[in-house]
């Protein structure tokens, strides 16, 4: 089987040093959608470098390098083609606020392997830590299709719940026609997000959006629209993925306020509200 669970489990981390500046802050922030209307305060925050804030997001591409998708399929044991894989969801917690220039460490191991009968999730966790201590933990969860089916443990089940009574916030956020090629440019080139020919390898009529770059501009929405745009009151941010975004597409981001928490849901308004997101929640402190 091209996923070795044992191996795979039993393989050490790997570490990598990785440093980024405020250019490749301003980068991220561009690719998901900042910077509209140019001169808007708010959204200066995101794009100028005299009161540069960061997104914790950011996390997701910090340091360049390959993706967690990408980076999941080359850790040892797992030997697999790209076009029968599929980023799941992306977890992500801050320890603290993310700096604007760091250089860090960044430890990746994969964590588990779930039998899902059609397909195998790997979790990949990512640790990473600068000279004052951790910066945050994410763990991606990739869907490999075909890979299921060994008998293995299935994992837990996804959080199917729906949303109760009207959001306490809804907004529209448009996806550029271009936005998957400047997204690309934070580092994750999986030629699904650009090349006709290989999205259609893939099941795809055509290239779809990445879904960090969804679950950035998400995050992005919910921090504007209910935290006052304070980026450091963001703990953790979890999400599924359920469906794909076409560029050129609308995202409808849904907004239920909790205790302490959103939970989120994002639709493509274009082809009927057809899940994007789900299972998703933002964990904030109070301002």
């Amino acid at each position: 089987m091209p996923v070795d669970t044992a191996r795979a489990l039993a393989a050490a981390p790997r570490t990598t040093e990785i440093s980024w500046t405020p250019e490749d802050v301003q980068l991220y922030h561009l690719g998901i959608g900042a910077g509209v209307p140019a001169t808007d305060p708010r959204e200066l925050r995101y794009t100028l470098e005299s009161r540069l804030h960061v997104l914790p997001s950011f996390a997701t591409v910090a340091g360049g390098g390959a993706p967690g998708v990408i980076a999941a399929l080359s850790m040892p044991g797992v030997d697999v083609d790209l076009a029968g894989v599929l980023h799941g969801g992306q977890s992500l917690r801050v320890h603290r606020p993310l700096p604007v220039r760091a250089a860090a460490t960044r430890t990746d191991r994969i964590t588990a392997v779930h039998d899902k009968g059609k397909a195998a999730v790997l979790v990949l966790r990512s640790d990473a830590a600068d000279g004052d201590g951790p910066l945050w933990t994410a763990e991606a969860q990739v869907y490999v299709r075909g890979e299921g089916g060994w008998g293995g443990d299935r994992g837990p089940s996804a959080d199917a719940r729906e949303e109760q009574g009207a959001p306490d916030r809804t907004v529209e956020r448009p996806v550029r026609e271009d936005q998957a090629l400047l997204y690309r440019l934070t580092g994750d080139l999986n030629p699904l997000h650009a090349d006709p020919g290989f999205a259609r390898r893939a099941g795809f009529d055509r290239p779809v959006l990445h879904g960090l770059c969804t679950y950035g501009m998400t995050l992005k929405a919910v921090v504007d629209t209910l935290l006052d745009g304070d980026v450091t009151r963001v703990r953790s941010w979890t999400a599924r993925f359920t469906g794909v975004t076409y560029p050129g597409e609308t995202l409808r981001i849904r907004m239920w306020r909790g205790d302490g928490t959103v939970r989120v849901a994002v639709g493509a308004v274009e082809r009927g509200d057809a899940p994007v997101l789900a299972g998703a929640t933002v964990e904030f402190t109070r301002g």
